[in-house]
């Protein structure tokens, strides 16, 4: 947390404009760097940069270590003579409103296979290096993926080979020498991806923007991080889920939501000291320079769903690590540098543990206005200690939430409170009063900062597909007046 007042922009890495079919590690993320500093803004927030899964969704990813491959860029690799004009000009595609994700998967990794056979011995020290300080997770990755081509996709816990699948020492030295080649191409896109990260990272820092990054709780089924430490999850015996996570009924399901993900053996990752979980905020702190751990009260308690079950009508509660998971990190890491992300229905005990953690909390405008006026989510109720936010990527836009979302009585409180017009703008009105609020780190998606409504929402919570994690901005909403515009905001509420 910032130990002055300030603000920042959320927009995901796949967002960004450009001619490739989702955002890139390129130009344009350089551009909006530029734009946020220009802006006044001291930092950017993001969705994980994991590999998406399931759904598109960088929530439910094939690793909880990697970067996501279509994020590297093309132009790039053109320039680096590890592609030619011709196969970039070939990969131009998809709406300049949403990431093309079917193209996506079913171009890119075969365009990125002719760098790597470009290759040669360029890199190739870096190369070496790099996978000797990855080696922890990075050979477990690469063989995965390998291994998920080999059999033509299918998840891990109907994979053909039951050796494999449970990591006999002969299986793992068998398909190592098969598929030598295939581990090299997965690592050399690690490679490639942690090379322009960095490089995008010093640029923000340079201009004086922090990252601020998300770690989800739950890893997927279908992932190296299950393959890899079978011990540290309830399962069965083919690896599939025993239990599953998700939340009860909430405003977003009547029957819950049940995300698939297993759930922890946390007996397993207390008797070896929390390793894995040490290993994956280790390795985030690398991308970011602050982490909002998602689902932060799953740390407490957490809503356990038979897995054969298809929602979560009939889930129950389980204790999580509590407050010991909690202090040992923090005895390794800085409150500074995380965001409980602590939304939801909290039972009076998880509110008690959120409190007692130290760390910031977030408040949300959109959930704000309950007519009667009582919300700790009114900005004037909102403490230093929390970062105030518009919305978020699972919430309406605030425009979509106040004209399609929000109940009569609701929307009027809003435009009370807010004095909201259609001069000023309905987003600039809700970015206003959470600039104004008494929060240390106030926070917009650019969504609410250009007005925008349903068509640019990022996320609908248990929906999979569709417009899922696709929108994009367009490079002209980028604009000097509206940099200008929220620089004024940002300085007149001491926020610079």
């Amino acid at each position: 947390m910032p130990t002055k007042r300030s603000s920042g922009l959320i927009m995901h890495l796949s967002s960004l404009p450009g001619q490739y079919g989702i955002g890139s590690l390129g130009e344009a993320a350089f551009y909006f760097i530029d734009f946020l500093a220009d802006a006044g803004q001291s930092f950017w927030q993001m969705l994980p940069l994991l590999p998406p899964g399931g759904g598109n969704s960088p929530y439910q990813s094939y690793s909880s270590f990697a970067g996501n491959p279509f994020f590297i860029d093309l132009d790039l690799l053109w320039k680096d003579g590890l592609l030619t004009g011709e196969e970039c000009r070939m990969s131009r595609q998809g709406s300049p409103d949403q990431a093309d994700f079917a193209f996506l998967k079913e171009t890119r990794l075969l365009l990125l296979r002719n760098a790597f056979q470009r290759v040669q011995n360029r890199h190739r020290e870096e190369l070496d290096a790099f996978r000797e300080e990855h080696k922890d997770w990075l050979l477990d990755y690469a063989l995965f993926m390998a291994l998920k081509d080999y059999f033509k996709g299918v998840p891990l816990s109907r994979w053909p080979d039951t050796e494999i699948q449970h990591r006999t020492k002969e299986a793992m030295q068998r398909y190592t020498k098969l598929l030598a080649e295939e581990i090299s191409f997965y690592i050399f896109l690690q490679f490639l991806f942690s090379l322009q990260w960095k490089a995008v990272k010093d640029y923000a820092h340079r201009s004086g923007i922090q990252i601020i990054g998300d770690l989800p709780i739950y890893v997927s089924p279908d992932s190296a991080d299950v393959w890899a430490n079978p011990s540290l999850f309830q399962l069965k015996s083919n690896l599939s889920p025993q239990y599953t996570a998700g939340v009860p009924a909430d405003s977003f399901s009547p029957t819950g939501q049940n995300w698939g993900n297993p759930l922890y053996d946390w007996e397993a990752h207390k008797k070896d000291g929390y390793a894995f979980w040490l290993a994956r905020i280790r390795r985030n702190l690398t991308y970011y320079d602050l982490i909002r751990l998602d689902h932060f009260r799953g740390f407490h308690s957490y809503f356990a769903i038979p897995a054969h079950l298809p929602d979560a009508s009939r889930g129950h509660w389980m204790a999580g690590p509590g407050m010991e998971f909690v202090r040992m990190v923090l005895q390794r890491v800085s409150l500074n540098r995380f965001i409980a992300e602590d939304l939801g229905e909290l039972s009076e005990a998880a509110r008690i543990f959120v409190a007692g953690s130290g760390l910031p909390g977030m408040r949300v405008l959109v959930d704000a206005f309950h007519p009667d006026g009582t919300s700790s989510f009114l900005p004037h109720n909102i403490p230093p200690h929390a970062v105030a936010y518009t919305s978020t990527h699972d919430t309406p836009t605030f425009v979509e939430w106040l004209f399609k979302r929000a109940t009569p009585e609701e929307r009027r409180f809003a435009m009370d409170y807010l004095r909201l017009g259609e001069d000023e703008g309905y987003g600039w009105g809700a970015v206003r009063g959470v600039w104004a609020s008494p929060a240390a780190l106030s926070i917009s998606p650019l969504q609410d900062i250009l007005g925008l409504g349903d068509d640019a929402r990022m996320n609908t919570p248990a929906t999979v597909g569709g417009s899922n994690w696709g929108w994009r901005v367009r490079r002209e909403a980028l604009n000097g007046e509206v940099s200008r515009r929220l620089r004024h905001l940002t300085k007149t509420y001491a926020r610079m």
